[in-house]
C-alpha cells in the first residue's frame, strides 16, 4: 500500500501539510515520546490535540486517552482537564481534526482531476479523484482515519436514506460537504437526472468507505497498489455509471 498515493492522485503527505495540519502544528513541541519537560509552548489545548493525534495515528481511536496525551507533553493530568473535560473532547478534537485532513486529501485528488472535456464531464472526473483522495488517506492515515469516523459521545445526528443536507447540525465537515457539491454538479451539467441525485451522497459515501475498510481491514488487504488502484477505478466506474444512466423510460 505504499505506493497507493501515485496511484489515487491525492497526496498524503498534502493532506498531513496541508492547512489542517499547520493548525495541529501550532500545538507546541514534542520530543521522542513526551515525558517531562518535552512542553514548551504557551497553547497547551493544541499541543494536547497534537499528542493524541500521535495516538490515533499509532493505535486508532481506542488509543487517544486524556492522560496518556498529557504524559507526551510533559503536563499533569490536572492540567490537561483544564482543556478537557474528559476522553470525549479529547476524541472529538481528534476526529474533526482527521475529517479536516480528509478533505484536504480530498481536495488534493479533485485538484487532480483533468479539466479537459465538458463541464459533465470534468464533474464525473472530480468525482472518480475525490474518491481517490478519500482512500489514499485511509491507507497512508488509516490510525487517524479510524478516529475520523469512530463513534463518540459528541456523534453527528442520524441520517436518512433520501438524506437533505440543508440546515442539519452535525454534518459541517468539509468532506461531506465537497461529495454534496460534487454530486450537485453532476445534475447542474446534465449528467445525472435528477430524480436520482436524493440520497446520491450517502450511496457514494458508503461505496468508496466500504473500499477503505475492505482495504485496511478485509480481504484487499493484500493487493499491490496497482490492484488497489484498478478494484477501485472499476467500483468508481460502477457508481458513476449508476448515477448517470439515462432515466429509464
Amino acid at each position: 500500500m505504499a505506493d497507493m498515493e501515485a496511484k489515487t492522485g491525492a497526496s498524503a503527505t498534502e493532506a498531513a501539510n496541508g492547512p489542517a495540519g499547520e493548525r495541529a502544528q501550532r500545538g507546541g513541541s514534542r520530543s521522542g515520546a513526551g515525558g517531562k519537560g518535552a512542553y514548551h509552548h504557551g497553547d497547551l489545548r493544541n499541543a494536547l490535540i497534537e499528542a493524541a493525534t500521535d495516538l490515533a495515528r499509532e493505535g486508532g481511536p481506542e488509543s487517544v486517552v486524556l492522560r496518556a496525551a498529557a504524559r507526551r507533553v510533559g503536563v499533569s493530568p490536572t492540567a490537561a482537564y483544564r482543556h478537557f473535560a474528559g476522553q470525549a473532547e479529547l476524541l472529538h478534537a481528534v476526529k474533526e481534526l482527521g475529517q479536516e485532513r480528509l478533505a484536504v486529501s480530498m481536495e488534493a485528488g479533485g485538484r487532480s482531476a483533468s479539466p479537459l472535456g465538458s463541464a459533465g464531464e470534468a464533474a464525473e472526473a472530480r468525482m472518480r479523484a475525490l474518491g481517490h483522495g478519500y482512500l489514499s488517506f485511509a491507507l497512508s492515515e488509516p490510525g487517524l482515519f479510524r478516529a475520523a469516523f469512530c463513534h463518540d459521545t459528541l456523534h453527528l445526528g442520524p441520517v436518512s436514506g433520501t438524506f437533505d443536507h440543508e440546515g442539519e447540525d452535525g454534518w459541517e465537515f468539509r468532506s461531506f460537504e465537497i461529495l454534496v457539491e460534487t454530486l450537485d454538479a453532476l445534475v447542474e451539467h446534465g449528467r445525472m437526472p435528477p430524480e436520482r441525485r436524493p440520497g446520491a451522497e450517502l450511496t457514494a459515501w458508503a461505496t468508496v468507505h466500504g473500499l477503505a475498510m475492505l482495504f485496511l481491514d478485509g480481504p484487499l488487504g493484500e493487493l499491490s497498489p496497482e490492484e488497489t488502484h484498478a478494484v477501485a477505478e472499476r467500483a468508481f466506474d460502477v457508481l458513476i455509471g449508476g448515477f448517470t444512466a439515462p432515466p429509464a423510460r
